[in-house]
């Protein structure tokens, strides 16, 4: 059986490039001596006004979303730029001055961190080589807000103390190394209650990411829109060696994957390890035929609660592939539906493998409605998601699952399964389901033909 491997779409979540920039390794050294030459002609003049031209200078993870967003989190590895990219924000709602879009909230682990890093820091406001022709901001420390000459204003909060955010009202956020706030998601709720000034209140969230239950929930909400930022996509305003250095000591550990790669890696407790993924996605070219292909599906049966789970998945000499993470979130029964129907008929799928806890038969009576033309499996859930997933866990171990590319976001669920924070893991369930169909529940091996 040969299986059609078209694009698929990204969701907003998901991140289409490794390299968002555009600059592979392998050009990416011929694009700055190109660079090089091109500001070489410049006046000192002519530089200095392109050093202020942030659009011309940002890399793609460092542009605010065109999408409608309420949250825009930036996960970035040390030195990613996501600092830099807060300000900038900040500073183009403060050209909105004293309206409402200019009441704005600065948000740190502490005062000390809000002060340093995000105002006074290299990176932060008051360092903008924008303001290196005027209009730069004045820090008043017995106020602890930050005044532009056109009126706005930004407060600047501790997370050590939410209950300050009580009371105020702002137009715009930002809030820094979130993950590391001692109570994130209760501060950032008083944080988000405060937003209510101007046409559109915005929060823009900058961190490093760490295995959290907080941040995973965070991953999961509408209005969410996400920007990776790898340490390496920013190397060129970084010290030479430092990049070099700390990948020739950590590199492929688990430390590179979340403080470098900006990666959410697997929290205590976890079935899925970064290793076990990784190895998932290095073992080389993948098969072109299969010799079945099934689709596994996690159904939700309201319209902007859960994502729907949907997950291809062949079987090929003893081995799984997943080919493609097809999930959805805010359908209808019937736009969900429609989406599974899309993965079988783009894959060539023989089976789709739905759990029946939430709909029963109303789930296999959608999914005919949309036109799943192949036969659908019901499975009822009597074990917990951990005791259900650990033995295809066994089964990443033994090297005998392996990955397409893009489906970071499934990996990132995956290695959350079983661990703190690892609840309604849609696209994980669905893979679940699929894998075990395909290798656990009699081999999947369906018909075949033995010479006599």
């Amino acid at each position: 059986m040969t299986v059609d491997r078209r694009e698929r779409r990204l969701t907003p979540t998901e991140t289409a490039d490794p390299h968002p920039t555009g600059l592979r390794p392998a050009t990416f050294s011929h694009r700055e001596k190109e660079l090089e030459k091109r500001l070489s002609a410049l006046t000192a003049e002519e530089r200095r006004r392109l050093a202020a031209d942030w659009v011309m200078l940002a890399h793609a993870g460092q542009r605010a979303p065109e999408t409608e967003w309420r949250t825009w989190l930036l996960l970035g590895g040390r030195g990613g730029g996501k600092t830099r990219a807060g300000a900038e924000w900040i500073a183009d709602r403060a050209r909105e001055g004293a309206s409402g879009g200019g009441r704005i909230a600065l948000v740190g682990q502490s005062l000390h961190d809000v002060r340093e890093v995000m105002i006074e820091g290299p990176s932060g406001l008051r360092a903008l080589p924008r303001y290196a022709f005027g209009g730069r901001p004045r820090w008043e420390a017995s106020r602890r807000r930050l005044v532009w000459p056109n009126g706005a204003v930004a407060t600047a909060f501790s997370a050590e103390d939410p209950e300050s955010l009580r009371g105020p009202q702002f137009g715009a956020a930002w809030a820094d190394e979130w993950c590391a706030w001692r109570r994130p998601e209760s501060t950032l709720a008083l944080l988000r209650m405060g937003l209510r000034l101007g046409m559109r209140p915005r929060l823009v969230i900058t961190t490093t990411p760490n295995p959290s239950a907080a941040l995973r929930r965070l991953l999961k909400e509408p209005g969410l829109a996400r920007s990776d930022l790898p340490t390496r996509v920013n190397a060129a305003h970084l010290a030479p060696a430092f990049l070099d250095g700390l990948e020739a000591l950590y590199g492929g550990t688990r430390l590179a994957a979340q403080e470098l790669e900006g990666r959410v890696v697997e929290g205590d407790g976890a079935l899925f390890t970064l290793e076990m993924v990784e190895g998932a996605r290095r073992d080389g070219a993948l098969p072109d035929r299969f010799e079945r292909v099934v689709v596994g599906v996690d159904p939700t049966c309201s319209t902007g609660g859960d994502a729907c789970g949907i997950v291809v998945a062949g079987r090929s000499r003893g081995t799984a592939v997943v080919l493609a993470d097809r999930t959805v979130r805010g359908r209808s029964p019937q736009g969900w539906a429609g989406a599974v129907a899309k993965a079988v008929a783009d894959y060539g799928a023989v089976r789709v493998i739905a759990e029946a806890n939430q709909g029963g038969e109303m789930v296999e009576a959608v999914l005919k409605a949309a036109g799943v033309g192949c036969p659908v499996k019901r499975v009822r859930a009597t074990l917990g998601k951990r005791a259900r997933a650990e033995p295809v866990a066994a089964l990443y171990e033994q090297g005998r699952v392996r990955h397409a590319v893009g489906l970071d976001a499934l990996e990132e669920e995956l290695m959350g399964l079983g661990s703190d924070g690892g609840d309604s893991p849609d696209r994980a369930d669905a893979l679940v389901w699929a894998v075990t169909d395909l290798l656990i529940d009699n081999a999947g091996l369906g018909p075949r033909i033995r010479q006599l």
